[in-house]
Order: C-alpha cells, then sequence, then structure tokens
C-alpha cells in the first residue's frame, strides 16, 4: 500500500506562517486519516523531518506562502515549483523546507508526487493566532488538502465527534525525546 504524508509546516509564533500548523492539527480534530496516510506537524523542524519524507509515496506540504494575491488567497503547486518556492516564497522557515527537499532528493527519495496546499499571509510578525483573512481562509485551505488526498486514493472519513488532537508525540519522536 502506498502511503501519504500529510505535513503542516509553520512557525506557530509568527502569526499567518503558523498556518500550516493549524490546518494539520484542525484537520485530525475533523477528520479520520485514511489507512496509510501519516499527518504531522511538522513546524520548523526542517531536516528532522526527512525521515518522514524519505518513507512517503506522495506528500502534501500545507504551509505559508508568498504569491500573488491578496492575503487569504489559496495557492497550490506541484513537483518542482514546490523545490523553487521553498528557496524564495515560503515563509521564515524557508531555507529548513529547501534542505528538507534537498536532502530528500539527494538521497533519491523525494515523493514522486508531491504537492504543497497554502496560503497568502497577511502578518508574520511575532504574535500568536492568525490574522482574519488567513483564519478566514482556513476552511477551504483543509479542503484542499481534502481534495489532494482524495485525489491520491486516500479520502478522509468525517468524524462523528471532534477529537481532542495532540502533535507532541509526532514532535517528541521525530526529535528522538
Amino acid at each position: 500500500m502506498s502511503s501519504l504524508l500529510i505535513l503542516g509546516l509553520g512557525n506557530v509564533l509568527c502569526a499567518d506562517d503558523g498556518v500550516g500548523v493549524a490546518a494539520t492539527v484542525a484537520l485530525l480534530r475533523r477528520y479520520q486519516p485514511a489507512r496509510g496516510v501519516r499527518v504531522l506537524d511538522g513546524g520548523t523542524l526542517g531536516l528532522s523531518l526527512l525521515p518522514e519524507l524519505a518513507r512517503a509515496d506522495a506528500a502534501i506540504l500545507v504551509d505559508a506562502i508568498r504569491a500573488d494575491g491578496p492575503p487569504g488567497t489559496l495557492v497550490r503547486l506541484e513537483q518542482e515549483d514546490v523545490a523553487r518556492a521553498a528557496i524564495s516564497r515560503l515563509s521564515v522557515h524557508q531555507v529548513s523546507v529547501a534542505d528538507l527537499l534537498d536532502g530528500a532528493s539527494l538521497l533519491g527519495r523525494c515523493p514522486p508526487r508531491l504537492v504543497l496546499c497554502g496560503v497568502v499571509p497577511e502578518s508574520m510578525e511575532l504574535r500568536l493566532g492568525l490574522s482574519p483573512s488567513v483564519a478566514a481562509a482556513l476552511p477551504a485551505l483543509i479542503e484542499s488538502v481534502l481534495r489532494e488526498a482524495a485525489a491520491l486514493g486516500k479520502p478522509f472519513r468525517e468524524r462523528r465527534r471532534k477529537q481532542n488532537v495532540s502533535v507532541d508525540d509526532d514532535i517528541h519522536r521525530l526529535l528522538g525525546l
């Protein structure tokens, strides 16, 4: 069975930069992943995520991305465009994402199917919480991730009750703690 990694990226301490993390947490609260799907809060872990990315047959990165359009605009990139955007258009953790993708490519383990679902940020200043325009775009961002997963044959099921989701276990495991 092929595996799909959905990786929320960003720094929750920098306003809209945390949208990828917010999206993955909200996704897991409301939806049950299909078998073979791993949803992780990758935060700003960068190269620490390499083993997870290398094991995946497909990956959906979820992040804030500088692009044309007003704040809250959804952005979709795939394959080589994701790596190019990681160098110049992702948010404050851009070097780590670029290094992660480069590392996977050097190992010959970059997933053959790579998509970035993102949103144009309004603010990257040091503060907690999403700006109103990005918070309003969060449901559409989650829907875009769900569509991508379904197109890869990995549909999510809506949960009957919202789950309390803790991503701490994933972070601790990735850091070897």
